[in-house]
């Protein structure tokens, strides 16, 4: 009676104890912290010497000190692999070891010169063994098959605070990669310029998974060759290697497979192209990750570590989001390529319009004098003898005037502006249009572009190509009118003329700025001759040419303006 009473005590102490240590070490949600209140609690509960938590580390494979006690300076860092020393033995099978002398036991590690005996137990978590929890003292068979009972049990307990912390840890990783992949969105969309998201794109990507080096290669226009076109931690070796074949590289095969591809150790491994290069440049492990948009490969995004390294699937996972928002970003910096080439294009053919019509100017005032000199020449009807050195001169004369006409004729021939051709045009899309392509420029000077189109616009019967250079032209000339900045207004709307008519007639479109606005002068001669612009800067080119091109659509044009409050320019077109 006396021994199930002796017995029922311990039981109770071992439950009580328990319980105490579950408290404990549920009171924190840090990893490294949880680890060594249980190898304190372990420690103390078996009466050990010292003692120590190892765990697997499931890139090296490695099994690894992350929790001592007790144990001498330096020893923190021995790494053992499966099967090495009676703590190998215990990760490998699985199972409990319990040696009351470990001196003469063959697989024993010596840590402490003292030890006499071990106590190991394994970490399960899942099924799967993930580290052992170990024990030592310094006599001979200290622990008792009651010890190993009861740290079997501490073991329990302690994979499941083991499995929650790591959870958290890993809940908490995911948030701030989050965070972090969030705020690279941010950053790589306000770069622009190509080179600068580029470099945005490799330093973020470098920062957001600790790697040693990024790099981001793009497809030529052949799409044959990966060209290196940004990098972060890379050295001359790197940056200088040639590019790489499609076909025949390991990129390549990311590019083709629109997949991501991670290499251990890209030193060794034959795939990979450049392991002189990874060698000088101390690169190891691999992670490479498509640039894909609109369903096409379009280049690759790949990190480098400086040691062995297994890429977790929620770090393959961010990369490739990373990868997915900086395809959208080069192509955004494209696109704004684009835009300012087809602007500046504009912009040319602009001043080729304006040197046609200042040309046509020219030719019809020269020919006025011409013609009346034509005439005078004619009514002079000087005849001279034939030996007389003045007929050959005044026939001379006579030539030269008719050569003066011709080319006249032909300038106003070529200046002359060309018909329109006639579709059916959306003056709202045609505005919205134009909106993107100057935006930039507005933007820059501080002007603020308001766009109040009427939706469901009538369509109009017009040549989009000029009406684009006639709304151009009102644009860059309000942006003249506002050199501190400002507000420009388009309008568009319909109108019905006569105002009782029923159906709309008419579609207007204004343009109003906030600028210094025209004298009485100004306005009465905006849209005539080039030659007789008004203009304080500038050649007056650009509202001539507003002018012709609603002459030749059978619009109307008004302008309304005062002095310091802006200018209102208004274009009205039949239905």
């Amino acid at each position: 009676m006396s021994d199930e009473l002796a017995d029922l005590k311990a039981r109770y102490a071992r439950l009580d104890l328990l319980y105490q240590v579950g408290t404990i070490i549920h009171s924190t949600l840090d990893p490294q912290e949880a680890l060594q209140l249980i190898l304190d609690q372990a420690v103390l509960v078996m009466r050990a010497s010292s003692g120590s938590v190892v765990l697997l580390n499931p890139t090296s494979g490695l099994l690894e000190i992350h929790a001592s006690m007790g144990l001498p300076p330096g020893a923190a860092n021995l790494k053992l692999r499966m099967g090495e020393g009676i703590t190998g033995w215990v990760a490998l099978k699985g199972q409990p070891v319990r040696s009351g002398d470990v001196t003469q036991h063959p697989r024993y590690v010596k840590l402490r010169e003292h030890a006499r005996s071990e106590l190991a137990v394994p970490l399960v978590v899942n099924g799967q063994v993930r580290g052992v929890l170990n024990v030592d003292s310094d006599r001979k068979d200290a622990f008792s098959a009651a010890d190993q009972e009861l740290l079997e049990a501490l073991s329990l307990t302690a994979t499941k605070v083991i499995q929650n912390t790591w959870l958290y840890e890993q809940l908490r990783l995911k948030a701030r990669l989050f965070e972090t992949l969030a705020a690279v969105g941010r950053t790589i969309n306000s770069a622009l310029n190509l080179d600068d998201a580029l470099r945005v794109i490799t330093h973020e990507a470098c920062r957001m998974v600790q790697a040693k080096m990024c790099s981001l290669q793009m497809l030529d226009e052949s799409r044959e060759w990966l060209e290196l076109r940004a990098s972060y931690g890379a050295g001359k070796a790197y940056v200088e290697k040639p590019k790489l074949s499609v076909t025949e590289s390991l990129l390549g095969t990311v590019v083709r497979r629109r997949k991501p591809i991670q290499v251990e150790n890209v030193q060794v491994s034959n795939r990979y192209q450049s392991t002189e290069v990874a060698r000088s440049e101390g690169l190891i492990s691999l992670l490479s990750v498509p640039l894909v948009f609109a369903g096409e490969a379009i280049g690759t995004l790949s990190v480098y570590m400086d040691r062995p390294f297994k890429f977790s699937d929620e770090e393959i996972r961010i990369l490739s989001a990373l990868a997915e928002l900086s395809a959208i970003a080069i192509e955004k910096a494209r696109l704004y390529e684009r835009v300012v080439d087809v602007e500046e294009q504009l912009r040319q053919n602009e001043k080729l319009s304006a040197l046609g019509l200042l040309a046509a100017e020219v030719a019809h005032e020269i020919r006025n004098p011409l013609t009346v000199m034509k005439m005078l020449y004619h009514s002079l009807d000087l005849k001279f003898p034939g030996s007389d050195p003045r007929n050959k001169d005044a026939r001379i004369i006579g030539e030269k005037m008719e050569h003066l006409n011709k080319i006249v004729e032909q300038i106003l021939d070529f200046a002359r502006t060309t018909e329109p051709t006639l579709l059916a045009v959306n003056i709202n899309e045609l505005v919205e249009e134009l909106g993107l392509l100057v935006r930039h420029k507005l933007r820059n000077q501080n002007i603020q572009l308001i766009q109040k189109l009427t939706p469901n616009l009538p369509l109009v019967m017009a040549d989009a190509t000029q009406l684009e250079q006639a709304f151009l032209n009102l644009i860059l000339n309000a942006s003249e009118a506002m050199p501190t900045g400002g507000k420009l207004a388009v309008t568009s709307r319909v109108l019905h003329l006569p105002r009782d008519s029923e159906q709309p007639t008419h579609v207007m479109v204004e343009f109003s700025d906030s600028g210094a606005g025209m004298t009485e002068e100004q306005r009465r001669r905006a849209f005539t001759s080039v030659l007789s612009t008004t203009k304080a800067k500038g050649t007056g080119l650009g509202l001539a040419i507003v002018g012709r091109v609603v002459e030749t659509h059978r619009g109307k044009l008004k302008i309304k303006s005062a002095l310091g409050k802006g200018t209102s320019i208004s274009i009205t077109l039949p239905i």
